[in-house]
């Protein structure tokens, strides 16, 4: 679904500004704030077969000084902004329709889903902690 990336070129460069001790305190917000997110986004996901929470991973860059949260269940863009009618910004279908459910073994009538949003809540918390820790390593 999507990336959110935490760390830059321009914080590499901040870092070799302020000197070497203060690499590591850096490497840690970072990390922490990319696990925050990602345990966010776990708990504000559904419940489904928990395809979509185990999806949610973390991967650290540059020696720590990027990390890139992703989800990788194919129908994440679908939870975060539902579908059909419920769609966020009426982008949906605006008709009902007709699936079969594997699950269920029979078919389905829809409208469409609402939306669960889990990812941009996470993300949010994630940048405000970010924003704050990384305020006061500069005071």
């Amino acid at each position: 679904m999507a990336n959110i990336r935490f760390g830059s070129r321009r914080l590499s460069q901040a870092v070799q500004r302020f000197g070497d001790g203060i690499i590591d305190e850096v490497k840690k917000i970072i990390v922490e704030t990319a696990y925050m997110i990602q345990a966010n986004a776990r708990s504000l996901a559904p419940e489904d077969d928990g395809n979509l929470k185990k999806s949610i991973e973390v991967e650290i860059r540059d020696g720590g000084l990027t990390a890139v949260v992703t989800v990788g269940a194919h129908y994440a863009i679908y939870v975060e902004f539902g579908t059909g009618i419920y769609a966020v910004n009426g982008d949906g279908r605006q008709t009902p329709w007709t699936y079969y459910s594997d699950k269920l073994g029979r078919f389905v009538r829809t409208q469409g889903m609402r939306a669960q949003p889990y990812w941009f809540p996470a993300i949010e918390v994630g940048r405000r902690h970010f924003h704050t820790e990384m305020s006061r390593l500069v005071i």
